[in-house]
């Protein structure tokens, strides 16, 4: 059964203003302070702005617990938010108009605080609704909508810069976030679809959720799902919190990264989302995670030979297309194994568990790049040894594909036989 256009509409919607400030944080602010003489040690540790999308675990039984009926029990969280996101990029307009660099790092962190709470009711909504033929399309309406946003804010934004100004950018960002505001405004949160369970269709206590979601981690073979998730992208993220200050140092401009990495790259991303899309859909969710995880390795094999080799501009080119076309498949294909997993009488709480997992498992990927690369205050290995490192942690992960294909999901609670 096909998703409903409007419904499939929203989702990207809501991951696109996601996408807005993390856009920015991962494409445009690294180039703009390594262009600054900023170490890569610093740079390293700017993952911890990306915090929020860490912790959201923690408050995420909030928003399966409590919602207002009337309005809507995701749309009553997702409004406050959307509205906190656009007078954050707001404020961020003035700090940058006055050079305030630390109020605008406090500012971003902001913007990921309210992205990530919005992110927990997208995904309890996602979880309500999509029926388990649906989990591929779904998925890559959210991923799709998240890297539009990411390719708005750390690409078109970041070009348009050059003429209206980082304060611009940030004004621009805000209208964005009140547009779809406005859309969410008279959208109508339509209840769980019937063949979710009656679990799904009320707000739990916090007793009742808390118990179902000790369940779920005590099934068989939770132990493995929580490490293949955690795991799946620590190599490949190494590499890419290098790779951007990697090419300034070979000598490319800003402007030249900007549209490689940040425009064209996340349009190959965006590509490599919906073929993880129609993978997802047309074989087992599993098989798609490891053809995609195995594909990975190769544009990553080819960032160490840029480093070892030397840089040419094809050579730039072809690794930053093929990494990020692979990458963004075995995002989307990814996320919906972790959908397929879900508990849908605690969907937000559980997805969000699931989620803020996959985020602590490549956290100390930035920190760790930057300390093993850095001259001046790390080890100093440079960056080829490093680019070597994540092509070994994601050939690792492939083993992990093994005790995974031995333990399946419990059917009283996996989604996907729900």
């Amino acid at each position: 059964m096909r998703l409903p256009s409007s419904r499939l509409a929203l989702l990207c919607l809501l991951y696109f203003v996601q996408g807005l400030p993390f856009g920015f944080q991962a494409t445009a602010l690294p180039v703009y302070l390594r262009s600054q003489g900023v170490s890569l040690t610093t740079i390293g540790l700017l993952g911890a702005l990306w915090l929020p999308w860490a912790l959201k675990a923690l408050w995420a039984p909030l928003v399966d617990r409590y919602g207002s009926a009337r309005i809507g029990r995701r749309k009553s969280w997702i409004l406050p938010m959307q509205a906190g996101l656009a007078a954050s990029c707001a404020a961020a307009a003035v700090a940058a108009s006055r050079d305030a660099l630390p109020v605008l790092l406090a500012l971003i962190f902001l913007m990921n605080l309210f992205a990530a709470t919005q992110d927990i009711a997208v995904d309890g909504f996602a979880v309500d609704t999509l029926r388990p033929s649906e989990l591929g399309l779904g998925n890559t309406a959210q991923v799709v909508g998240y890297k539009l946003g990411m390719l708005t804010g750390g690409g078109l934004l970041v070009w348009a810069s050059a003429r209206i100004g980082w304060s611009g950018l940030f004004v621009a960002m805000a209208l964005l976030c009140l547009a779809v505001f406005t859309v969410m405004l008279f959208a109508r949160e339509a209840p769980p679809e019937p063949h979710a369970t009656p679990g799904a269709r009320r707000e739990p206590d916090f007793r009742e959720l808390f118990q179902r979601l000790k369940q779920a981690l005590l099934l068989p073979g939770a132990g493995w799902l929580l490490l293949f998730i955690a795991t799946y992208k620590l190599g490949e993220s190494m590499s890419d919190v290098l790779f951007k200050p990697f090419l300034v140092d070979a000598g490319f401009t800003p402007a030249r990264i900007g549209l490689w990495v940040g425009t064209w790259g996340t349009g190959a991303s965006i590509a490599g989302s919906l073929a993880g899309g129609l993978l997802a859909s047309r074989m087992p969710l599993l098989g798609a995670v490891g053809l995609t995880a195995s594909l990975r390795v190769v544009p990553l094999v080819g960032r160490w030979l840029l480093a070892t080799g030397g840089v040419t501009d094809a050579g730039v080119i072809g690794v930053t297309l093929a990494e990020e076309f692979f990458g963004g498949a075995l995002t989307t294909v990814m996320f919906a194994f972790m959908m397929s997993r879900v508990d849908r009488r605690i969907g937000a709480t559980h997805y969000t568990l699931l989620a803020s997992l996959e985020v602590w498992g490549k956290a100390p990927a930035g920190p760790l790049a930057g300390w093993l690369a850095d001259a001046r205050h790390g080890l100093g290995l440079g960056y080829a040894p490093v680019f070597l490192l994540g092509i070994v942690l994601s050939a690792a992960f492939l083993v992990l594909l093994v005790p995974m294909r031995r333990r399946q999901p419990a059917p009283s609670t996996a989604l996907n036989t729900a």
